[in-house]
């Protein structure tokens, strides 16, 4: 199979406007890009005008934007014109028509809902099928695996403050998902609290899983004090979470900046998990396999630096994590032989 294919340079470079502009988009935020309106208090015969929207909670907040004059009469005025909300859309759909990987409208809809209640500045990563349709993006290629996935999948450092982004931002994240209203519900555990997976009833396809790294407690869920959900520890994870990047992803709806792993690091962390699936995960392991291949085999042509420092960092923790990842490697060369990628990684501890 060809792994990926190129994108075109206008491509790119739509790619590259939208990314600038969501960023812009994100660390600029203005009254113009609020959902809400102009209301004039009278204090002492002296009119002040106050900005006043609704939080995605439902809290009603007002930004005091000033007394009268012309530069508040100048903002009013502006509000009117579109916002950069508007302008992402036009971007978004531009690199689209041009063939970047777009991700489904729905889905977009909740990692949004998530960013605008503070997800990812909290440290919040995307992982997942979502962030490999990202690293075609990022890397300017279309995958030859153009594979979907219904569900989507977050991570956060948790308790592993060693590797977490800046996390002194409390997020409701429960109560961002129900805003929705798309039918999300958590499915409890054996405690009967609320696990670290939201399913819709009506398409248990269309699910959201919140993983972090392994704790004392081991892989026994818990809910993040600060992230207002409960996380599933998962091994290794901590590896995909260091070094995080930022990117954007896109629909004809929109677009929203996000967390995903360094891609070096995701694709070997990939070849970790694959020695612990196995019975009904069968298809995810094939899954992990090929987009591992279609990484790797991307980044050892390109950028085989990255790819060989994340490998001596997974290579000095210890003999175990060697064990899972040797398993992973030996599938991709079974499953892609010309990868050669036993002999590219001089995979130490060979039979």
């Amino acid at each position: 199979m060809a792994f990926y294919t190129e994108l075109s340079l206008t491509a790119q470079t739509a790619y590259a406007q939208l990314l600038d502009a969501a960023l812009a988009s994100e660390h600029l935020r203005t009254v113009a890009d609020l959902s809400g309106s102009f209301a004039p208090k009278t204090v002492k015969g002296h009119k002040y005008w106050y900005y006043q929207y609704t939080e995605p909670s439902g809290r009603l907040r007002q930004i005091f934007v000033g007394p009268e004059s012309e530069a508040v009469k100048a903002l009013m005025e502006k509000k009117s014109a579109a916002s950069s909300g508007t302008a992402l859309v036009a971007l978004a759909r531009s690199a689209i028509s041009l063939g970047c990987a777009e991700v489904l409208s729905r889905q977009l809809r909740v990692i949004r809902r998530l960013s605008e209640y503070g997800f990812f500045r909290a440290g919040g990563v995307l992982i997942g099928t979502h962030a490999f349709l990202a690293f075609g993006n990022m890397l300017g290629v279309v995958w030859g695996d153009a594979s979907r996935t219904q569900d989507i999948d977050f991570a956060h450092a948790g308790k592993n403050l060693a590797v977490a982004l800046p996390a002194d931002i409390e997020v409701h994240t429960h109560e961002a998902i129900q805003s929705l209203e798309m039918g999300f519900l958590p499915i409890s555990g054996l405690s009967s609290k609320a696990g670290a997976t939201y399913l819709n009833p009506r398409e248990p396809d269309f699910r959201l899983d919140f993983l972090t790294t392994l704790h004392r407690e081991g892989e026994k869920p818990y809910e993040h004090p600060q992230l207002h959900v409960t996380l599933q520890p998962l091994k290794f994870m901590e590896f995909s979470l260091e070094n995080v990047q930022q990117t954007v992803l896109f629909s004809a709806d929109g677009a929203v900046v996000v967390n995903v792993p360094h891609p070096a690091r995701y694709a070997l962390h990939k070849l970790l998990v694959y020695g612990e699936r196995s019975g009904g995960f069968a298809v995810k392991s094939n899954k992990d396999i090929v987009q591992t291949a279609c990484l790797l085999s991307l980044l050892k042509e390109r950028r085989p630096w990255e790819v060989e420092e994340a490998w001596q960092d997974l290579t000095e923790r210890g003999k175990g994590w060697i064990t899972r990842v040797k398993q992973g490697v030996q599938a991709v060369d079974k499953a892609f032989p010309s990868m050669e990628l036993r002999d590219w990684l001089k995979l130490p501890c060979q039979n």
